[in-house]
């Protein structure tokens, strides 16, 4: 994929602060430290377009990021365990909620989940409130060169039985080895119908 710009757009806490809906958007959801950052910096080809860090809860802000001018990546605050305190994180579920629900442009969320954990209540609740608003979700597991080929089908499968989806539903993907990177594009085109020649 031919990645010509990617840029910070804005930084923001509430509706009145999100850019206007003129592209596109997809969005990036997961729990803390799930290698969210890591994931959006490969998929544009950048080393830091997106601040990584071990300190789970680092993004506290809806970032919105200008792709090739004809798409906006949208990095949401990641749910669960975060070193912030506990008013910030109450904040968190409404923030994200208002974005997901309100938002026009948004054509569907990507939801990172960490291979070598089995989903919990939060990855259910994203998952089911989702289909509830009817938004696509492109379903991907991270950080799978951390695993072995033989632990690695095995939680693959744990994980597939856990959400109850197809195996080809899930995309199976890797910062260091850029494993999945393809495919993660393909989904993301396919929900914003732009085309691999021209829009990446």
């Amino acid at each position: 994929m031919i990645i010509k710009s990617a840029e910070f757009v804005t930084s923001a806490v509430k509706k009145s602060q999100y850019p206007p809906e003129i592209l596109p958007e997809i969005a990036f959801a997961g729990r803390s430290n799930v290698g969210k950052s890591s994931l959006i910096n490969t998929l544009v080809n950048r080393k830091h377009l997106v601040k990584t860090s071990s300190t789970p809860g680092r993004t506290q802000l809806i970032n919105f990021f200008d792709i090739n001018t004809n798409l906006t990546f949208v990095d949401l605050p990641g749910y669960g365990y975060a070193r912030v305190p506990v008013a910030v994180r109450k904040t968190w579920g409404p923030m994200i909620e208002t974005y997901l629900s309100t938002r026009k442009s948004l054509k569907g969320v990507v939801i990172i989940m960490d291979i070598r954990r089995l989903p919990r209540e939060e990855e259910q609740n994203l998952i089911g409130w989702l289909a509830h608003y009817s938004i696509a979700g492109i379903l991907v597991l991270t950080k799978t060169d951390k695993l072995s080929k033989t632990k690695l089908i095995k939680q693959q499968a744990a994980i597939i039985q856990t959400l109850a989806v197809a195996k080809e539903d899930v995309i199976l993907f890797s910062a260091k080895t850029r494993r999945g990177r393809d495919a993660v594009w393909d989904a993301i085109l396919t929900l914003t119908d732009l085309k691999k020649d021209n829009a990446v």
